[in-house]
């Protein structure tokens, strides 16, 4: 760990806390028949729809096959319906699915906000906002 620069600590720790978060979403959501992946795709569309498969490709942090397969499970499962209107196929929650997350996203938003609540005092948490934003708007601007 000496070698380590505080930057790279950081950014495990990040992806600890990432990777936890996750591990426990997955768990609270199985009481919904939900993961966080199906969790995120419904609340997108849920908010932005209708939308076509690139849009909600842009919003989520799947690939364009991961979003088509999960899509795909969706749609078999009844959770979405897809409508084709000419070129163009759009993605909306069916009723099952505006259900669920109505259902799945006040108890799925209070139980990750407990995460950062039973950790964090209010100011600090603003401040772990504003930092993380910071970092995502400086990173956002680096081209590999």
């Amino acid at each position: 760990m000496k070698n380590n620069t505080l930057g790279s600590l950081t950014w495990t720790r990040l992806m600890r806390f990432s990777n936890l978060s996750n591990q426990l979403s997955n768990e609270f959501l199985k009481r919904f028949e939900l993961t966080t992946a199906q969790f995120d795709v419904l609340a997108q569309i849920y908010y932005y729809q209708p939308l076509t498969q690139s849009e909600l490709a842009e919003k989520i942090l799947v690939t364009q096959g991961g979003i088509s397969r999960m899509l795909a499970r969706l749609e078999q499962d009844g959770y979405i319906v897809r409508k084709q209107e000419w070129k163009t196929k759009t993605i909306m929650l069916s009723e099952k699915g505006r259900i669920a997350i109505e259902r799945a996203l006040p108890a799925q938003t209070a139980f990750q906000s407990s995460l950062f609540d039973n950790a964090l005092s209010r100011e600090e948490l603003k401040e772990l906002y504003r930092l993380l934003t910071k970092l995502h708007r400086g990173s956002s601007k680096i081209r590999l």
